[in-house]
């Protein structure tokens, strides 16, 4: 155990907010902690859309929940693979932009490597972080707030600001359940893993105060319900018609 370690582990996702803003210098240094991240041959194919007009918070707000926290917090970020760079890059060069899933997955994993740096930079310096995919809701209404350009991908918001609340830890899957040695486990030991944990986290619900029927369902029963039922199906269509290809 060390000092970087019991930060990490000491992450909460935090819903509720101070008036305190921001520093500008701190945001920027999260930004610059964030592109020290590993990227897959310095594409770098990532960005983030910092939006201070109220309205739009206001909007993506409700579009996304609503989530009252996006327009209460001091900084919203909208964090997207970003791939209008390159575009452009090639197109400056007469040459043809042509790529594929792997591009797209590239910049999803790009952004998400730029987004955890960033919330680890923050909560060093004593801010609290919300990662938001309910901005996934309606990616059109997003894209006409934000004027977003062809290539370009939102993928989640972030709410940074100083934490008004100190929640609970949230149980995670023990290491075993994780860590697999050689080759992946049977469905046996997948599904007794799971079994396990699920006393962990009827614990954690009890603590919380959670309904009887939330206790009894547990994580998987919550699994199995948010799983059994298609999420935002238009996300395919939208970001085909934002210029992946996903072939």
């Amino acid at each position: 155990m060390n000092e970087t370690i019991e930060g990490m582990l000491a992450h909460r996702s935090i819903r509720k907010f101070t008036d305190e803003p921001v520093a500008m210098g701190d945001l920027r240094l999260a930004v610059r902690a964030g592109q020290a991240a590993a990227t897959s041959s310095a594409v770098q194919a990532y960005c983030a859309i910092r939006v201070t007009d109220p309205s739009v918070r206001r909007e993506i707000a409700e579009l996304s929940g609503p989530q009252e926290k996006i327009a209460a917090c001091a900084e919203f970020l909208v964090i997207c693979a970003d791939s209008r760079r390159h575009r452009l890059l090639c197109a400056r060069a007469g040459k043809r932009y042509d790529q594929r899933l792997e591009a797209f997955l590239v910049g999803a994993i790009d952004a998400a490597l730029f987004a955890q740096n960033m919330v680890l930079a923050f909560e060093s310096m004593g801010y609290g972080t919300c990662y938001i995919g309910g901005i996934r809701n309606d990616l059109p209404r997003l894209d006409k707030a934000l004027s977003l350009p062809k290539g370009v991908y939102p993928m989640f918001g972030l709410c940074v600001g100083r934490p008004a609340e100190r929640p609970s830890e949230r149980p995670r899957l023990p290491v075993d359940a994780i860590l697999f040695e050689g080759a992946y486990p049977s469905d046996e030991r997948v599904l007794s893993g799971a079994d396990a944990y699920d006393e962990t986290y009827r614990a954690y619900l009890r603590q919380r105060g959670a309904r009887p029927a939330q206790v009894e369902r547990s994580w998987s029963g919550a699994m199995v319900a948010k799983f059994e039922h298609v999420s935002r199906p238009g996300l395919g269509a939208y970001y085909a018609g934002k210029g992946a290809k996903l072939d």
